[in-house]
């Protein structure tokens, strides 16, 4: 699916990191792009350099979510392609005994189930709502393709570090979910990828020492280095114009295998 002003497109996560890169690759193509965030300063300062849409979202929430569809579609008219980059990280072991006091924890659930609602429920929320507005839509490419759905996982979904229970499990279940959502909608012609990037610039990793992510780079194979987000949103372009990328999970890692911690 070529993209051109012919194309509305939604970003979750779309204020920073890799959200924003790919927000401004789609707008620099021509597409018409709606930034979904919950940073609304970052939001709108973005979406008015490229000339898209702010709408702020959480996407662990049904209503908020439909009133941001609402707003985009209103705008922009119906999205062909959704970009899921909204995520959060939370570190806990499983269970782990407090060095100063010796007391024992339990990882807390609530911060467990906080990263599953945003990063593998509010991810298919949006998959769910934005397809079922793709299946009215007219095909626009000759293999009767409809809309492109881009997940984002993490290396980390396959090879989670020590603390990384809860995101692991939510990488993991977004991994899972690529191949069932592609075949539940290739009648229609409705592709499905997933992203799953090794260590990257982001404002997560950005927040760490000089030295720290100096020694993460060093760990990378070739090119010894974090990731630019933008070749993250260089492959999101990709798979929207390959018709034949589908039901795959895709490592952008630089040969990073990742050791237990």
């Amino acid at each position: 699916m070529k993209i051109s002003d012919k194309i509305s497109a939604i970003v979750t996560g779309g204020a920073s990191g890799l959200g924003e890169a790919t927000a401004r690759s789609l707008a620099a193509a021509g597409a018409r792009v709606a930034i979904f965030d919950m940073n609304v300063e970052r939001g709108n300062a973005v979406a008015g350099e490229i000339g898209g849409l702010f709408c702020a979202v959480d996407v662990t929430d049904d209503a908020s979510v439909d009133a941001g569809l609402d707003a985009a579609r209103a705008a922009n008219g119906q999205e062909r392609v959704l970009i899921n980059c909204a995520g959060i990280a939370i570190g806990h072991k499983t269970a782990a005994r407090d060095r100063k006091t010796g007391q024992v924890n339990a990882h807390p659930l609530a911060s467990f189930e906080k990263v599953i609602a945003v990063n593998l429920s509010g991810t298919f929320r949006m998959i769910a709502k934005s397809t079922a507005g793709m299946l009215d839509l007219e095909p626009a490419t000759d293999s009767g393709g409809r809309g492109v759905i881009i997940n984002t996982a993490s290396i980390a979904g396959v090879e989670g570090q020590i603390g990384q229970v809860a995101y692991a499990a939510s990488k993991g279940g977004v991994i899972g979910l690529t191949l069932p959502v592609a075949r539940d909608l290739a009648r229609d012609g409705i592709r499905c990828c997933t992203i799953m990037p090794g260590l990257f610039h982001t404002p997560m990793v950005d927040s760490l020492p000089e030295d720290v992510r100096d020694a993460l780079a060093a760990g990378i194979p070739h090119p010894s280095r974090l990731g630019n987000p933008a070749e993250y949103a260089s492959l999101a372009c990709h798979i929207i114009e390959n018709d034949m990328l589908n039901g795959e999970c895709i490592r952008l890692d630089g040969a990073l295998r990742m050791a237990p911690r």
